[in-house]
């Protein structure tokens, strides 16, 4: 017959750590066609001339840490873009409503009315509210701060954990690009090469300035390393949700010459204008984000982006004490022999050697007496009656 003993409340301790693990992208990861996946799920048509031209284009893309046919491929973030319904780019672009009240735009813009979509989800699950607008520094509530063009970089959950840890974020990201000439580039091509004049952002000061959202819990301003004073985007720590305003970000005023795709008789239409607001209005989704992913974080095997992770481990100490006089007797039935006389190794000390026993597990029960958990010892430990043992047992959850 097993022997319990009660564990009283005195015996359980319940703690929180928090473990740390520094995580960093590679620049190819993101640059490849291999490692970031595109999803067709944005299909348009438009007869003229006589001509069809049909336009098709993702929503968002994924970056994998290799290539994503593989089945050891691990989704590092997902990459989108959103324009604030009351953004210059909208404005410039919209040609009215509908009798239902739906936003009707030119034919030089494409995929509008999913730009501000994508913002306004982005809003709803980090704000509360669809309508709201993000503004860098978070607590601001100048116009000049808004974040009308939004490029939101959403980390998965396998590397954010529990959340990411404050002022750890830092970013490379090229702020001009140039173009090769070549006939009709497209202008998202990865033939566009990156200049020198990358920036680091970071998310410095964010521990001692924290603000928080109520939905969207602890935010950090991120802001240019090298002049802390500019705010360039949105650290949502436990989201995992960085935002970058391409309009302070980026050169939004720097001429982009290239094709785009467009609706009608031609299959793309030329283009010389600004990053900010023509090529963001007048592109697709995918082009947009092309460009992002292959130009403006560089190509090559270096780290373009790290951060640390936060994982909580949620810790119940509980301490099995065994006094000098427990646990001594094994219920095990080769312990005894026939007649109930404990076995002893020498047979010369039968009646006279005192009883002991070696703990190689220590069980925890529920009020029934029913199992509930079991710890192995890394090796047997003999108790008898002259030591106090205290077993101290981790659950972690």
């Amino acid at each position: 017959m097993a022997t319990f003993k009660t564990i009283s409340s005195a015996d359980i301790k319940t703690t929180r750590t928090v473990l740390n693990q520094l995580v960093d992208f590679v620049e190819e990861d993101v640059s490849g066609s291999a490692t970031r996946k595109t999803y067709d799920v944005f299909v348009t048509s438009s007869t003229a001339g006589g001509t069809t031209n049909s336009i098709t284009s993702s929503l968002f893309h994924t970056v994998y840490d290799q290539n994503f046919t593989l089945q050891t491929a691990n989704e590092v973030f997902d990459l989108t873009f959103g324009l604030f319904s009351g953004s210059n780019a909208v404005q410039e672009s919209t040609t009215g409503t509908d009798t239902n009240g739906k936003l009707l735009f030119n034919s030089q813009s494409i995929m509008m009315r999913e730009k501000i979509n994508i913002y306004r989800q982005f809003s709803q699950t980090l704000l509360g509210d669809a309508a709201s607008r993000f503004r860098a520094p978070f607590s601001s509530t100048s116009a000049e701060d808004d974040i009308d063009n939004a490029l939101f970089i959403c980390f998965k959950r396998l590397f954010v954990r529990d959340g990411v840890k404050r002022e750890t974020f830092a970013m490379r990201f090229f702020q001009t690009a140039s173009w090769e000439a070549a006939g009709s580039q497209n202008i998202s091509s990865s033939a566009a090469m990156p200049t020198d004049s990358s920036a680091i952002f970071t998310d410095v000061g964010a521990a001692s300035s924290i603000e928080r959202s109520q939905f969207g819990g602890d935010v950090g301003n991120i802001v240019l390393a090298s002049d802390t004073s500019r705010t360039v985007g949105l650290m949502f720590y436990q989201k995992g949700v960085a935002i970058l305003d391409l309009t302070r970000a980026l050169n939004a005023n720097q001429i982009m010459a290239g094709d785009v795709d467009s609706v009608g008789k031609f299959s793309s239409t030329p283009i010389s204008a600004s990053f900010v607001p023509d090529f963001v209005a007048s592109a697709s989704m995918d082009q947009i984000l092309e460009h992002v992913a292959s130009v403006r974080f560089g190509s090559g095997s270096n780290t373009f982006l790290t951060f640390q992770n936060n994982t909580k481990i949620n810790s119940t100490l509980i301490f099995c004490r065994a006094t000098a006089d427990e646990f001594n007797y094994s219920s095990n039935p080769t312990y005894t022999d026939a007649e109930g006389r404990i076995i002893v190794i020498d047979e010369s000390q039968q009646g006279e050697q005192k009883s002991f026993s070696f703990v190689s597990t220590v069980g925890l029960y529920d009020a029934n007496e029913e199992l509930l958990a079991t710890a192995k010892l890394s090796r047997p430990v003999e108790k008898n009656d002259e030591k106090d043992l205290t077993f101290r047992v981790r659950l972690d959850f």
